[in-house]
């Protein structure tokens, strides 16, 4: 089957009044005076991020107005509504292909219809280094499909799968005054302290492990109060999408069932069509099909219905999971909390709304955002800090610095000097080389004796960070991650990892990486981190740190803005939590 990169997009001519193009395959291109461009130089053109937006908003406004009622679970949840996440990030891939087709002179002053190749697919996977999540795109045979082709196209790819090892259904207790959803170890390390909280008021909750990786799984709990239930794993793999019926009525032809994305106009029936495809196979907790979805729902209603809990909390309200919790959890009348469990980034939410009853964010710059997102107008917004960030009171600095040590010190060696912790997220794999080509020359061009330990996110691959040199070098244990070890360094270096929040309240100091299309955690713009472009940056600010090893910690006021730290988070949303008369 031919890829993507395997593909030229080369003017035919003008058999009519209107222009041809078409995809041909590179290899059987002949010399010929006809505009041509590799399809993989049209990927990378930089768009601007803003028009993208702009575009995808008005996109996903009409293919919900179009769509979005063609298909509900059996509880009432639309399909767009549960899958908004997944679908909104298949549009951004679409409008971006658009625009930059747009941005090149030659379609642009002749646009017309494209010809594809048979056997092509509509939909692929963009390079992740995750070994969970899902990056979806349209491929470029798709884009010539949403502009009117006919495409002879191979059915999408399922994802890749898991390993087949079944997870024993647990008995759920008789009721909870609490439920809990969790779907990764970061939810799970949000959510456990509130649990342990609730837990100390002689309350008894249920959290929902709903992971499918079993690096994601909630590690065990001693506390009997706390139970742990994990759904059945064959409900969340189930293949099956949407019916025929309702494909067929997407499909149909009208007026008015068309948008344009810049100079392009596209048909709405195939977009939701190319849409519906996502929910053919499922990957799992992080992106299911809809027979996993309709099945989901049901073991919640079933789960709900026998511990008659009050309140659900959840650490992700937006995501197909999130928002099928959630969903389930209104349409029967219980309280829903909200905990923000990671920083909001500019850009980088999919999809920036916020469901629950109660949103518990870590700082004051986050209630602006909330206040932005709330879809429901009895919402209230609590500036209450993070959960697992409570556990940096009782940090043991000397033992992080001693397993840093040890990974870099040969038996019988001198331990480093001066260690540089970079906490690494599932960015693809030519990003991250990009990251660590400017990391690792600007620690040999610094002052001073410095050593690099990689800590991977614990979605991440860590293959990827073989074949690293320059300066020496180690990899932290995927379990221990960034957050087991970053007291014990002399620096942490991250473009937007929660870690850096937690360096920053332990007046760590953090560089932040501003590379071209990819936004920090703004903690540069709170005086709370330095930011660095490039190699000579990073060397910079080692250098600064090496010549003035005692440095002046955070204002006060930046650490609010950024997350509020007092140790007794958990107990504050515990409180929340359980309500009035806790």
């Amino acid at each position: 089957m031919t890829t993507a990169s395997d593909l030229t997009l080369i003017f035919s001519g003008r058999p009519s009044a209107t222009p041809s193009w078409d995809l041909m395959r590179t290899a059987s291109l002949t010399p010929s005076a006809g505009p041509r461009i590799r399809v993989e130089e049209l990927d990378v053109d930089e768009i601007d991020p803003d028009e993208i937006k702009r575009h995808v908003e008005h996109v996903m406004d009409e293919l919900g107005s179009f769509a979005s009622e063609l298909a509900a679970t059996p509880g009432g949840a639309s399909w767009l509504h549960v899958h908004q996440v997944p679908v909104r990030r298949l549009v951004s891939q679409v409008v971006r292909k658009l625009l930059a087709l747009s941005a090149w002179p030659p379609f642009a002053g002749a646009p017309g219809p494209i010809a594809v190749p048979p056997g092509q697919t509509l939909i692929g996977e963009r390079d992740s280094s995750s070994q969970e999540y899902r990056s979806y795109t349209v491929t470029w045979p798709g884009i010539a499909y949403l502009l009117g082709a006919e495409v002879s196209a191979t059915p999408t790819p399922p994802p890749r799968s898991f390993a087949s090892a079944e997870i024993r259904d647990i008995h759920v207790s008789p009721t909870a005054a609490v439920v809990a959803v969790s779907w990764s170890s970061r939810h799970a390390g949000t959510l456990l302290p509130v649990l342990a909280e609730v837990s100390r008021h002689g309350q008894r909750s249920l959290l929902l492990d709903l992971a499918t990786d079993p690096a994601q799984r909630c590690p065990k709990v001693d506390d009997p109060l706390i139970t742990v239930h994990r759904i059945p794993r064959g409900r969340l793999l189930a293949p099956g999408g949407l019916l025929a019926t309702t494909l067929h009525a997407m499909r149909q032809p009208g007026d008015g069932q068309s948008v344009l994305i810049g100079a392009h106009r596209i048909l709405l029936g195939r977009l939701a069509g190319l849409a519906a495809r996502l929910l053919e196979y499922s990957a799992g907790c992080t992106q299911l099909s809809w027979c996993a979805t309709v099945n989901t729902e049901a073991w919640l209603d079933g789960v709900l219905a026998a511990t008659r809990p009050a309140t659900m909390l959840v650490s992700n309200d937006t995501s197909p999971l999130g928002a099928l919790a959630v969903h389930t959890a209104d349409r029967i009348g219980m309280r829903t909390v909200y905990v923000q469990h990671g920083a909001w980034i500019p850009g980088s939410v999919a999809w920036p709304v916020l469901h629950c009853r109660h949103i518990v964010v870590m700082g004051e710059r986050d209630a602006t955002s909330a206040a932005g997102w709330v879809r429901r107008d009895d919402a209230e917004i609590h500036v209450l800090g993070q959960p697992r960030f409570d556990a940096l009171a009782s940090v043991e600095r000397p033992r992080q610095r001693r397993y840093l040590e040890s990974l870099l010190t040969s038996e019988g060696g001198r331990p480093p000097e001066r260690i540089v912790v970079w906490a690494c997220q599932p960015f693809s794999r030519s990003s991250l080389r990009a990251q660590a080509e400017i990391l690792l020359r600007g620690m040999q061009a610094a002052e001073g004796s410095w050593e690099l330990v990689i800590a991977p996110h614990p979605a991440q691959d860590p293959h990827v960070f073989e074949a690293l040199s320059g300066v020496k070098v180690a990899v932290a244990d995927p379990a221990t991650g960034a957050r087991g070890c970053l007291a014990g360094s002399d620096a942490i270096v991250t473009v937007s990892s929660t870690c850096g929040i937690e360096a920053m309240l332990l007046d760590v100091p953090v560089l932040e990486l501003r590379l071209p299309g990819e936004q920090t955690l703004g903690l540069a713009e709170h005086q709370a981190a330095r930011a660095c472009a490039d190699a000579a940056d990073i060397a910079a600010a080692l250098s600064h740190l090496a010549a003035s090893p005692h440095q002046t910690p955070v204002p006060g006021r930046a650490k609010n803005a950024v997350c509020r730290w007092d140790g007794a988070t958990a107990a504050a949303v515990a409180k929340l939590v359980l309500g009035p008369s806790s």
